[in-house]
């Protein structure tokens, strides 16, 4: 069994986190060089008996889709992390189970992320969406950009809101959930439920005693009866480094821990790399709005988060799109990935020669970085300025927001 991808998704909720806002963020780990787009689609109304192509197979689409942004491996359909007009966030995590992935295409749970996204106005809603069209499609499928293997995991999710978060944690078509409304959360690339569940399948526990993974007499605890039989349950590193903060946790909080190599959670390794990164801001006062900073870029130790609102005029921002290459893709083309175009966007052959200069870790790297920093406090000032006022957002200030920090980042690099 392949080892899922280790990343991580976080949640901190008042009063660990500061000023009445909940904090959301993740770090996507995914094959070393995989390209992450950042990509804002509007609302949409749909005709009836429409279909929407997913990755590998089509579904029936909904009446009216929510206004989404999203992180995505640009070959895929759907996202790793990202967030609605309506204030929900939802990021996944590939992992392993007791029950192998199924390698026959179906969905992918990145795009059941998207699926939440679009058609969930709150997080309990996006959970009821995400189970029904796994129930209903299954999930499977191979989660690389890779012709000569195929690798496919199960799949669990953080699903937040503006009051509340759920984990969700799938295996097959089952599936078990638990909410939160207090403190912190991680999930990682491992089964994390125990026995206190909100939500499950309905067959979930026969299902278990009919392969003779529970007895039917002792506790339910999902993550022992589901997890593989040889592998250490562990705290994902996420986890440890919320709960050590001693201060409220803020958006500055969240982006430290998402860059911190030292502790794993920004991973830099022979196979894999941090891709892309987000953190997003719901704050509990429905006045204020909801913002999403978002990289666009590898490792988020040397790159610039930048802000996304949601009005309704948004400036679309190609500079951070990857090349589209319609039917002609070698992904949507079978046998698939007989080739892997070039999908590098032109934020991220910018931010390849930052990070060139910044690994040589000399005096140039060294400024490179303070001056991106300052470039990124800027924002981050601007934003906790912008959530502080009592004056209503004005549109026409915040519909250009990502588009111009992506371009004065790829002004600064050149």
């Amino acid at each position: 069994m392949a080892a899922a991808p280790p990343s991580c998704c976080l949640v901190a909720f008042p009063p660990r986190a500061k000023d009445g806002l909940v904090v959301f963020g993740k770090n996507s780990a995914r094959p070393r060089d995989e390209v992450q787009e950042v990509v804002y689609f509007p609302a949409a109304d749909h005709e009836p008996q429409s279909k929407v192509e997913c990755t590998y197979i089509s579904i029936d689409q909904v009446p009216r889709t929510h206004a989404i942004v999203i992180s995505r491996p640009a070959w895929l359909w759907g996202a790793e992390m990202g967030g609605n007009e309506h204030g929900v966030c939802i990021a996944n995590e590939a992992i392993n189970a007791r029950e192998p992935a199924a390698e026959m295409e179906a969905l992918l749970g990145m795009d059941l992320v998207r699926l939440g996204l679009e058609r969930g106005s709150t997080a309990k809603e996006a959970l009821d969406v995400i189970v029904a069209l796994l129930e209903e499609h299954g999930q499977g499928g191979n989660y690389y950009e890779d012709a000569d293997s195929c690798q496919s995991f199960q799949s669990a999710y953080l699903i937040v809101d503006r009051d509340e978060a759920w984990v969700l944690e799938t295996v097959g078509r089952y599936w078990a959930a638990e909410k939160t409304t207090e403190g912190v959360k991680c999930i990682c690339n491992q089964l994390s439920l125990t026995t206190k569940i909100d939500a499950e399948h309905p067959e979930l526990r026969s299902y278990a005693q009919s392969q003779g993974w529970w007895s039917g007499e002792d506790e339910f605890n999902f993550s022992e009866v589901f997890s593989p039989a040889d592998e250490h349950l562990n705290c994902c590193a996420g986890k440890d480094s919320l709960e050590k903060q001693e201060e409220s946790i803020t958006v500055q909080t969240m982006i430290d821990i998402l860059r911190d190599k030292a502790s794993g959670v920004c991973i830099d390794s022979e196979s894999f790399l941090t891709t892309a990164s987000v953190v997003s801001v719901l704050p509990q006062n429905r006045s204020s709005p909801c913002i999403h900073y978002f990289t666009g870029t590898p490792d988020p130790s040397r790159s610039i988060f930048k802000p996304f609102i949601f009005v309704g005029d948004i400036k679309l921002v190609p500079k951070a799109q990857s090349p589209c290459f319609g039917d002609s893709d070698p992904a949507k083309k079978e046998p698939r990935f007989q080739e892997k175009p070039d999908r590098r966007h032109e934020l991220y052959k910018a931010h390849e020669w930052a990070r060139a200069v910044i690994a040589g870790d000399q005096e140039q790297g060294r400024q490179l970085r303070k001056t991106m920093l300052e470039l990124e406090k800027q924002g981050l000032e601007a934003m906790e300025e912008l959530l502080s006022s009592s004056d209503p957002l004005d549109p026409t200030e915040v519909g250009d927001l990502f588009y111009d920090c992506v371009d004065t980042e790829i002004k600064f690099f050149k």
